[in-house]
């Protein structure tokens, strides 16, 4: 399996197991943000802030793992880098940019990693692999060491096996993170049933819910679509100006570049036109959250691509239909690992910008109170 671009021996060998995603600064070793593009640049002088924090917090850098060439493109596959292996479901895809992140963490090698996410990166990945992963508040995780320097929509998150696990990780990570500042019980979720999924996906999910005994109600959010497509806007935008010394060197992979070249005819009027749509996004998905604690959904739209497939170029931008949003809006999002009919869809629990912790304990509520584990044996 290729997970990891480089191996490193940082920190305390008696703490946990991290591996952390190759657009992040560790000191001493290149970010090579998976692309022959970045092949000869020099080691970081310095970590990011939030690697120093993991260290601090004890725990043990084991090296930097993969990603999607320049994070940009959701099924994981890296021809220069390597595609790493779906551990749980070999004949898929891992998922992107943050594959080599779920992927080592799926495989049992690291006990967390770190990915980014900026349309769906850390929960695409997490729900094609079978595992945990978070996105938390936009702006609450420092970036500082993080590439691109300058985003609107990407967050630094955790991904693990456990949801305890997942705790541990995303208090390394912020130490402003706190559950013991949550004193709240019986959650109400909002099922989000205004999206396009396929029908067997939404449908195991309604029963997954209704066998858990939350208490749970139908939610609406109509500016979805609107949302995805404003967000696809956004990151074009903002990657093509963040690539383009790196596209110029005529080292970035052939559907990379193909695409990135694409991104850079957005026009400013659709960037402007996609600011309105986040602001009124944002206000109808905070409108919600004064009735609901969380809104519920699938992950994934629809089962992931399989690995053959996209290999031969094959790619869906669709997958990130219930993902992409919320990079838009910056609410935190937290990735539960779930299966419809055998294939991984995972289930997205969206809370109140700056409730992080909450969205924890929602997630520890639904999982305490589901009464059947048929749907998905790595859920515990």
């Amino acid at each position: 399996m290729t997970a990891l671009t480089v191996r490193c021996d940082l920190g305390s060998p008696e703490g946990l197991r991290v591996a952390i995603k190759d657009s992040i600064d560790v000191k001493g070793v290149p970010t090579r943000l998976g692309s022959a593009a970045c092949e000869a640049v020099a080691p970081a002088l310095e970590h990011a802030e939030l690697v120093g924090n993991i260290l601090e917090a004890g725990h043990y850098i084991i090296g930097k793992a993969v990603m999607h060439e320049l994070a940009f493109g959701v099924t994981g596959v890296n021809r220069y880098a390597g595609t790493p292996s779906n551990p749980h479901y070999p004949h898929l895809i891992p998922g992107g940019s943050s594959s080599g992140s779920a992927t080592i963490v799926a495989s049992g090698d690291a006990d967390f990693a770190i990915g980014t996410d900026t349309g769906g990166s850390v929960r695409v990945p997490a729900a094609c692999c079978g595992v945990f992963g978070f996105k938390p508040t936009f702006g609450r995780v420092s970036r500082a060491g993080v590439w691109p320097a300058e985003t609107s929509l990407d967050c630094v998150g955790p991904f693990a096996a456990t949801l305890p696990m997942l705790e541990q990780a995303e208090q390394a990570l912020d130490p402003s993170f706190n559950l013991n500042t949550v004193a709240k019980n019986g959650f109400r979720f909002g099922l989000v049933t205004d999206v396009s999924a396929r029908p067997e996906v939404m449908a195991t999910l309604q029963q997954f819910l209704v066998l858990s005994g939350v208490s749970v109600a139908r939610a609406d959010l109509p500016l979805m679509e609107d949302a995805f497509q404003a967000g696809l806007a956004v990151i074009n935008a903002e990657t093509a100006s963040a690539t383009k010394l790196l596209l110029e060197t005529g080292k970035v992979g052939a559907d990379v570049a193909e695409r990135l070249r694409k991104a850079a005819h957005t026009t400013p009027e659709q960037v402007a036109d996609a600011e309105q749509v986040r602001e009124a996004f944002s206000r109808q998905v905070d409108a919600r959250l004064e009735v609901f604690d969380v809104l519920v959904m699938p992950a994934l739209p629809d089962y992931p691509l399989r690995l053959d497939a996209a290999l031969a170029g094959v790619t869906d931008l669709r997958m990130t239909a219930l993902a992409r949003p919320f990079n838009l809006s910056g609410h935190p999002c937290l990735v539960i690992p779930f299966e419809a009919e055998g294939y991984p869809v995972g289930i997205q629990l969206v809370g109140r910008k700056d409730a992080d912790e909450e969205v924890f304990f929602a997630a520890r509520e639904l999982l305490r109170r589901s009464t059947s584990q048929k749907f998905n044996e790595h859920t515990q």
